[in-house]
């Protein structure tokens, strides 16, 4: 079956951005665990693919599945394109598919703005509320955690009230089942350290 050129152009995309070096499944939690020259060179060649990439093709890695979304939304992080900002919000509104969000959730975080925390406040209304669910409501408390430490605000002190939405959502079955740690405190870190990586990488970025 012959593809058509739009086809062709996104399998392109795919292997050098996302595939090359399973470069989607080395992205996140997964740095933690690299010795620390690995994990330079990896993050010296994200910041080289980012600055690569253009806006139109990371628009069509966005329109794909969780790999491409995922490995997108760190290509944007690292080169700061806070013009995705309200599609990156979306598609963590929506959780229309598994493993992107955290990725959405350090690309936000990364850009450092109330507006930023405003997406990230959207999410854990619609979602801390959902004791069945478990997405990515640490990440995103843990982001806007953050933020709120950059920022000086209090974004995230009414979820965090005694029993308050994030008491009722941490013993809700949902996350019982997944054995996380209840204090908030420990996806913040999560994050930061997620977000030094972003900042690391950046400095191999030059955007076209």
């Amino acid at each position: 079956m012959r593809l058509t050129g739009e086809e062709f152009e996104l399998l392109k995309l795919t292997r050098r951005y996302v595939a090359r070096d399973l470069r989607y499944f080395k992205l996140g939690g997964a740095l933690l665990g690299m010795s620390g020259r690995d994990r330079a060179k990896f993050l010296r060649k994200l910041g080289k693919a980012a600055g690569e990439i253009s806006p139109r093709e990371l628009g069509m890695l966005l329109d794909r599945g969780w790999r491409e979304r995922g490995t997108a939304a760190w290509l944007i992080a690292v080169a700061g394109r806070t013009e995705f900002r309200e599609r990156l919000g979306e598609l963590l509104l929506a959780s229309a598919g598994p493993f992107a969000g955290q990725d959405y959730c350090v690309a936000l975080a990364s850009f450092g703005t109330s507006a930023d925390a405003d997406l990230l406040v959207a999410y854990l209304d619609r979602y801390l509320p959902r004791l069945d669910l478990y997405y990515d409501q640490t990440a995103a408390l843990g982001a806007l955690l953050l933020l709120d430490a950059r920022l000086r605000t209090d974004h995230a002190a009414r979820f965090l009230v005694p029993g308050g939405l994030w008491q009722q959502w941490i013993d809700g079955p949902s996350s019982k089942e997944r054995g996380d740690p209840e204090d908030p405190d420990d996806y913040r870190e999560f994050i930061g350290m997620l977000c030094a990586f972003v900042d690391e990488s950046a400095q191999n970025c030059r955007t076209r």
